[in-house]
């Protein structure tokens, strides 16, 4: 490994425990009896909607992911509502690139349209995630984006549960950069 690369290297497992310190301490760790979104039970929960209203551990999430996102050929920076779009307008701040929300659905009022922001064929999206369990509902939002022309090959997200996400977003040809595992997490 060169020089550059294990410093990355080292940077990233550094980044990764002041990620985990700044979970904990701001409550976004929780044990108990939970129902996820996709509806299986789980004996901890990880709120990363505490992560995001508290300024410094958004800042954190923000420098790390923008750390990442420097490696990769991205144009713009996405979050679906309303987990993402707090992580992903910090991201969009940190990094100078414009950002795009993603509805989960069409409003009947207004512009109609399931995008805040623009987005044009050649785009080069990058989503936020706050958690990615099976990475089903992220999946949804890449379909959604890949209509308009616009391609998505990375989704950053804070903590990966291991459930299946990396698996099924690489069958859609995007491939998973959690910031955390639920492993590292739950040590």
């Amino acid at each position: 490994m060169s020089k550059t690369n294990l410093e990355t290297g080292n940077n990233i497992e550094n980044q990764k425990q002041e990620l985990i310190a700044a979970l904990k301490a701001c409550g976004a760790v929780r044990y108990g009896n939970f129902t996820l979104a996709s509806g299986k039970k789980s004996k901890y929960y990880i709120d990363i909607k505490k992560a995001s209203t508290d300024p410094k551990t958004l800042k954190l999430i923000a420098r790390q992911a923008a750390f990442r996102i420097k490696q990769m050929d991205v144009n713009i920076i996405a979050g679906v509502e309303l987990g993402g779009v707090p992580l992903a307008t910090a991201v969009s701040m940190e990094t100078d690139l414009p950002l795009l929300i993603v509805r989960k659905a069409i409003k009947d009022y207004g512009t109609k349209s399931r995008f805040v922001g623009d987005i044009r064929p050649e785009d080069r999206l990058v989503m936020l995630e706050d958690v990615t369990t099976s990475g089903g509902s992220v999946r949804n939002a890449i379909e959604v984006v890949r209509e308009t022309g616009a391609s998505v090959k990375y989704v950053i997200s804070v903590v990966d549960r291991e459930e299946g996400a990396i698996e099924n977003l690489k069958e859609a040809g995007t491939e998973l950069v959690p910031l955390v595992s639920a492993s590292d997490l739950l040590k």
